[in-house]
Formats: structure tokens, C-alpha cells, sequence
């Protein structure tokens, strides 16, 4: 049996079969959704005995050591040390937009409104990338593309099926939260693309998470929260943090990055359409709660507002499926005899 050293992990993790990109991405899009979706679960548990602030900083803490880790066994410390200004910016900006703000804000906001509500308000993220993306990186979105953003939209409202007095009580503050939350995932997404740093998405990823638990917790010390909460914790709340700090955030935060950088941020934050689908799924699977036939419906629009959304995506690939079928059906037939 070979040793598992740094040496032969990295060789093990090179010698990995390539994925075409365009499999690739749309895998880990997914994955990114199912990932995002199950932490509600979790993230449910670990607030019955945290305050929210808290255990967001105590999710990024581990995520951070997790990935940091990751990285130091399977990279040589050259890739993965920022080294250029556009590196620090990138980590900076990412620390700040993406996991501090986009964290603190929304667990503030969501207990301080209902969860329809908060859904609603965090899926408006994808309508206000592409205008961050149009004022800060020249990009247009064409008026089909605009109107699946808005059918997918759609698909969401069908799904948590707010009633009117939702955005219409007392819930007002936490309702604005929440949308602070999608503004900044939105223009810290596109103002990464724009800085453009140089180092691997994966090590920016965790030098982020770094800096963003630091200030989660100082966030957590300003809004009053004990920081003795910590004490005496059950182990259901400790699981919670493992299960939303490893793969919900140190992975799905690595998969998130990555796909900002390869595919851009209009298309990756359009994930916070599919997150309500499995959020559903997971909690029908694990918490028994019930999937109505709107959930269903909301789905499929959601499906449809994509379909307008990535139709040239969707239009290329069925004509390579199809020149594929026809050059098997043509190779299959045997000759005619004269």
C-alpha cells in the first residue's frame, strides 16, 4: 500500500479524469443548489441554541480551517499565497460582500421576518446582478434573458407562496435586511469579476472566509450577541455547524467562486432560483414537511424561466446531440446491396 503523502495526494488529485466544460459547470451548478438548499435544515437546528451572527461566524471558521487545510496538503504554497494587489482586493471584497454582509445580513433578516418573505426578497439577487454587472462590467442582458429572470422569479413566488400581509407587517426591517443581503451577494459578485485576481478561485475562497468569520464575529460583538453562547452547546447544535461549515459552506463557497469566475456572476448567482426547490425537497425528506402541488408547479417555472435564460446554451447542445445521433445511425446502417 502506497503512503498517502502531499506528494502523492497531489499526483492522485492531478491524475483525475477532465470533464468537459460545459458538464462540468451545469454538475456543479446543481450540486451547488443541493448543497445551498439542505443547509436551511441544519442551519434551523443550530439556531435553536446560537444567536444568528454567531453561528455564521462559528459556519466560516470552520469552513476557513477546512479549506485552508484542503489547500495546504494538495498545493504547493506558491498558488495559493495572494501575491498581487488585484489577490488582496479579490479576498477583501469577497470577505466583505459575499460572506460577511451576505451572511450577517441575512440571518438578521430572517429572524425578523417570515421565511416566505425572506425568500422572495434574497431571489431578487439574480435581477440585480445583471444591473451591477451592466454599470460596473459593460455587460447587456437581452430581453429574453430578462424575461426568464423574471418567469424564474416566478417559479420562486409559486414555491414560497407569500400572502400579502407578508410585506406588509412589521417585518419591514427584516424584509430590507434580507435584500441587503441579495444586493451584496449581487455587487460583490460582479466587483470580483472586475477586480479579476490572479490567484485560483479555491485559495481566494478560503483566504475570504478567513477574514469574513473575523468580521462576523466583530459584526456579532456590535449587535449584542453573547459570545459565551458557545457554552455548553448540545451535540445536535455542534452537528449543525459541521454539516452546514463543511459541505454547505467550505465546498459549496469554493464551487460558488469558481463559478463566478468561469461562467460570470449573472448566470452563477441565478443558483438562488434552484436553492428554494431543494430547500424544499431536503425539508419534505428529512423534517417531513409537506410538498404541495405549487412546489411542484413553481419548479417547473422556475425550469422554463432557465429554459429563456440559457436557450443558446440549450439550442447548441441539442444540435450536438443530434449530429452525434445521426453520425451513430450512419455508421450503424449496413450497406444497400445492388
Amino acid at each position: 500500500m502506497v503512503p498517502l503523502t502531499r506528494t502523492t495526494l497531489r499526483s492522485t488529485l492531478a491524475s483525475r479524469p477532465s470533464i468537459p466544460a460545459r458538464y462540468r459547470d451545469t454538475a456543479l451548478f446543481v450540486l451547488l443548489a443541493v448543497l445551498f438548499g439542505g443547509s436551511f435544515v441544519a442551519i434551523k437546528t443550530g439556531l435553536r441554541e446560537l444567536p444568528p451572527v454567531l453561528f455564521a461566524g462559528l459556519r466560516f471558521d470552520l469552513a476557513a480551517v477546512t479549506l485552508l487545510s484542503y489547500i495546504a496538503l494538495t498545493r504547493p504554497r506558491s498558488t495559493w499565497l495572494p501575491r498581487t494587489r488585484g489577490d488582496f482586493a479579490g479576498i477583501g471584497m469577497a470577505a466583505l460582500f459575499l460572506i460577511a454582509l451576505n451572511n450577517g445580513l441575512l440571518f438578521l433578516g430572517q429572524g425578523a421576518t417570515t421565511p416566505a418573505a425572506a425568500s422572495v426578497m434574497y431571489g431578487l439577487n439574480p435581477i440585480l446582478a445583471p444591473v451591477f454587472a451592466w454599470w460596473l462590467l459593460g455587460e447587456r442582458l437581452s430581453w429574453l434573458g430578462a424575461l426568464g429572470i423574471g418567469v424564474a422569479l416566478g417559479g420562486v413566488v409559486l414555491i414560497v407562496q407569500p400572502s400579502p400581509s407578508t410585506f406588509t407587517d412589521a417585518s419591514a426591517v427584516g424584509q430590507l435586511l434580507v435584500l441587503g443581503a441579495a444586493a451584496a451577494v449581487a455587487l460583490g459578485s460582479v466587483l470580483l469579476q472586475r477586480i479579476g485576481p490572479q490567484m485560483n478561485s479555491t485559495p481566494l475562497t478560503a483566504w475570504a472566509m478567513a477574514v469574513g468569520a473575523v468580521l462576523l464575529h466583530v459584526a456579532s460583538l456590535l449587535v449584542g450577541e453573547p459570545p459565551t453562547a458557545v457554552v455548553g452547546i448540545g451535540p445536535t447544535t455542534i452537528a449543525s455547524i459541521v454539516a452546514v461549515g463543511i459541505p454547505s459552506t467550505a465546498v459549496a463557497y469554493a464551487i460558488y467562486f469558481g463559478l463566478i469566475k468561469r461562467i460570470g456572476p449573472v448566470r452563477a448567482n441565478l443558483v438562488a432560483y434552484v436553492v428554494p426547490v431543494f430547500a424544499a425537497l431536503m425539508g419534505w425528506a428529512l423534517l417531513g414537511s409537506s410538498v404541495s402541488l405549487w412546489t411542484l408547479v413553481g419548479f417547473l417555472v422556475v425550469v422554463a424561466g432557465f429554459a429563456l435564460i440559457e436557450r443558446a446554451t440549450i439550442r447548441m447542445e441539442l444540435r450536438r446531440l443530434y449530429r452525434r445521433f445521426e453520425e451513430t445511425s450512419s455508421q450503424q446502417t449496413p450497406p444497400c446491396d445492388d
